[in-house]
């Protein structure tokens, strides 16, 4: 593959930085552009990535970094939600048997390993950009952006995100929708004798549960119906999450302690969406966010945006013409299998709402994490 050709990445986020990288490290001149003037780089409380994910990050060449820096673990405690152990089970390695269940970190530091990687590949990465113009032809995009510089591609790919402008742009109409659930989430000290996710559903809220992100630290979550959160300040947010974690016993109260009015707390509304057709038009084309998203039952949001990383990258450095057959195979490899993690998640979610307590979500999920063993 030639410098010749040319790729702008637009949204410096997990999907961004994972296509940057291993399209610049093919020799591909790459500019990957992010709106935030930080580059994303301190946004988030924490991540869980499955080993579907994990095999991603490996083959992008961060995985001894991510691994040094997060928390691995291969199964969940089951608690009640006075904190009484129920069950431990393994969960299945999605990324195969040399690689854990899941493991657990910091978003800014995951952010800040993409980013460094990102740079290290020879892609040029601008922060604070926002795209203004975009026009197609046959043979690629003119672009534009608010500082006035503009540029020519053979490629845009739009990571921007579940809000993607460029989706809208490009006359994409899907756009996410509410599932009526939401989520808290903060950062935490690691309480003592917590080595893996710990989740207890039922109780003040549908889910409560923590995951350490490294040696000292976990990221909480509480899961709960829906609700307009738009007005309420930073203060109000942590006391909101603190008063309906303090439903909760065992590790929960050192978690609960630790939440101050200083605490970075994030109250977010779940939502879906799947873009039921190419993911393209012309020249430029959708990964990650920017073509679904669906509530976090299943863990399965980053390992999905990184998947499509990997197989578009694939495509475009296999040899093939850059034309609509190679991004039409693209969304054929990628929409079966992002459609089930997407419906599965929902229907979980739908459960949960609906309070069905007969479901059979551990029968859903086995078979779900059970197909994502397979390579994308």
């Amino acid at each position: 593959m030639t410098r010749s050709r040319s790729v702008l990445v637009i949204g410096g986020g997990t999907a961004g930085c994972a296509l940057a990288v291993l399209l610049a490290r093919a020799g591909i001149a790459v500019d990957l552009v992010e709106r935030s003037p930080d580059g994303n780089a301190g946004r988030g409380s924490g991540i869980t990535l499955q080993g579907n994910a994990l095999r991603v990050l490996d083959a992008i060449g961060v995985w001894d970094r991510v691994r040094a820096r997060g928390a691995a673990s291969d199964g969940v405690t089951i608690v009640a939600p006075d904190g009484t152990p129920l069950v431990t089970q393994d969960d299945l390695r999605t990324g195969g048997d040399d690689l854990p269940a899941a493991l657990g970190m910091r978003r800014p530091v995951l952010q800040g390993i993409l980013t460094d990687a990102v740079l290290a590949a020879g892609a040029r990465f601008r922060p604070g950009r926002i795209l203004t113009h975009l026009a197609q032809d046959s043979r690629g995009a003119q672009v534009r952006f608010d500082d006035g510089t503009s540029g020519r591609y053979d490629l845009v790919v739009a990571a921007d995100g579940v809000h993607s402008a460029t989706r809208a742009l490009i006359g994409i109409p899907e756009t996410p929708r509410p599932t009526g659930m939401a989520v808290w989430r903060a950062p935490a000290p690691r309480p003592e004798g917590v080595d893996r996710t710990h989740l207890a559903f039922g109780g003040p809220a549908f889910i409560a549960g923590f995951c350490p992100t490294g040696p000292d630290t976990v990221y909480a979550y509480l899961v709960e119906t829906a609700r307009d959160r738009t007005a309420a300040d930073p203060v109000s947010l942590v006391r909101e999450m603190r008063d309906l974690a303090e439903g909760y016993g065992g590790h929960w109260k050192t978690i609960t302690a630790a939440l101050t009015d200083t605490s970075p707390v994030n109250y977010a509304w779940c939502t879906e969406h799947l873009v039921d057709g190419p993911w393209h038009r012309g020249r430029v084309v959708l990964v990650g966010d920017a073509a679904h998203s669906c509530p976090p039952t299943l863990a399965q949001g980053a390992a999905m945006s990184l998947e499509d990383s990997l197989v578009l990258a694939e495509l475009l450095t296999e040899g093939s013409a850059w034309d609509d057959k190679l991004l039409d195979a693209y969304t054929e490899r990628r929409l079966p299998r992002v459609r089930s993690v997407v419906e599965a998640s929902v229907q979980i979610g739908r459960w949960q709402l609906d309070g069905v307590r007969d479901a059979d979500v551990p029968g859903l999920m086995g078979r779900v994490m059970g197909a994502l063993r397979e390579r994308p």
